[in-house]
């Protein structure tokens, strides 16, 4: 799914154009016990719950595509009799209303999702008519699809933080109660997935707050769907490649994964304005040496670095967008203008070192910068000029042809 898919479904999770017809859920303790389960029209939730509910199903559509939100596939086995795929269709066609389905896919997440603590499955019944689009991509009331989908969410639950508190019944302060609260989705699945404004019942949508370490089991034996990284998962093991080849406590090292960065992020540039931004740029294994040569890394130790990069995304190169570390290109933009300021002060302090013009007769003199004071020199604007600021002590005086002049 792309994010006007993913967005035009999110905005169904608000109360103004909510039409979720049902909500059944399961809490599961640590011990893989169902404790609590539950099934009703969701319109008749008082307005506090309504809302908490809502709030749990939107946080299933944030994040960003290929990170923390993934479009995965059925294989073809998942789709036949008794496949993974199959099971999610019963469910959905039964609108959340057969208790065995309900119980027989509970079970399903309980032996499938690894969680230590307790944890709140959630399931949301609803159906969307799509209305057309012009060709001014302006919404028309008029219909000719309707998307009936379910929206499960896995969220933890813990015990509040323990701390003092207003005991009315007993005029006091105690320790307050603690209790189980429900947090944030850990992990949610959208099916089926919402491509080109239609129901896709061969794909479903997956959500992870950990782009780092999803659940990538759940979506293997729960959902039946092969594995795929995330862009996070995909730039660490790309980064650890490179560190791993070059050394990781190398101080330059951190320097060429930073020029690294920058190449990337300038080829990407230049690719997007051939093709467009919309259109993805794959990473091939040739253009990563070519980029770690232009990085300084040398010929051998590059070659190494893009044969373990062709073997490991095999099949499946990452986008050039996916592999780019903001945080390295914004020390990276520090870092270039730190050297670049650095470089002009030490030019400005060896002319200042080198010559000077004498006052009477034109003829150059020398100009004395103590050392430690030409480390301190810098440079900044004044009155629309870049000056040269080389801090004095109270007693610094500079002499010119024998006579002091106050600086």
């Amino acid at each position: 799914m792309d994010k006007k898919g993913i967005a035009e479904i999110k905005r169904r999770l608000k109360k103004e154009n909510c039409t979720i017809q049902h909500i059944s859920g399961c809490y599961v303790d640590s011990d893989k016990n169902k404790l609590v389960t539950f099934s009703r029209r969701f319109l008749t939730l008082e307005e506090e719950e309504f809302y908490k509910y809502l709030d749990i199903a939107a946080k299933a559509l944030s994040g960003a595509p290929g990170d923390h939100l993934l479009t995965l596939s059925f294989p073809l086995e998942e789709e036949a009799s008794g496949g993974r795929q199959q099971i999610l269709m019963g469910l959905r066609d039964s609108r959340l209303e057969n208790e065995d389905f309900l119980d027989a896919f509970y079970d399903l997440i309980i032996d499938t999702y690894d969680y230590v603590g307790n944890y709140l499955i959630t399931l949301f019944y609803d159906v969307y008519d799509v209305p057309l689009k012009g060709t001014d991509d302006l919404a028309m009331h008029e219909s000719d699809e309707v998307y009936e989908y379910l929206l499960c969410c896995i969220c933890p639950v813990a015990l509040s933080k323990p701390g003092l508190g207003y005991l009315e019944s007993e005029g006091r302060i105690g320790a307050r109660i603690r209790d189980w609260v429900v947090g944030a989705t850990d992990s949610a699945f959208l099916f089926p997935a919402f491509e080109e404004r239609s129901a896709d019942i061969h794909q479903v949508l997956v959500y992870t707050k950990n782009a780092k370490e999803p659940h990538t089991e759940f979506w293997e034996n729960g959902l039946g769907c092969p594995v795929q990284q995330t862009s996070t998962q995909k730039r660490s093991a790309f980064s650890s490649m490179i560190t791993s080849t070059l050394g990781p406590d190398r101080e330059s090292t951190a320097e060429t994964v930073l020029d690294l960065q920058q190449n990337l992020n300038d080829f990407l540039l230049l690719e997007e304005e051939k093709d467009g931004k919309d259109e993805p740029v794959a990473l091939d294994a040739e253009t990563v040496e070519d980029l770690l040569t232009d990085s300084g890394v040398n010929e051998p130790d590059a070659r190494k670095i893009s044969g373990q990069y062709a073997e490991m995304f095999d099949g499946c190169l990452p986008e050039a967008r996916e592999l780019l570390d903001t945080k390295a290109l914004r020390s990276n933009e520090g870092r270039a203008e730190k050297k670049q300021l650095q470089k002009q002060v030490a030019e400005l302090t060896q002319r200042l070192a080198d010559a000077g013009m004498d006052a009477e007769d034109g003829t150059e003199i020398f100009v004395n910068v103590p050392p430690e004071k030409a480390k301190q020199v810098t440079s900044a604007y004044v009155d629309g000029s870049r000056c040269l600021i080389i801090p004095l002590d109270e007693n610094d005086r500079a002499k010119i042809n024998g006579k002091e002049a106050d600086l």
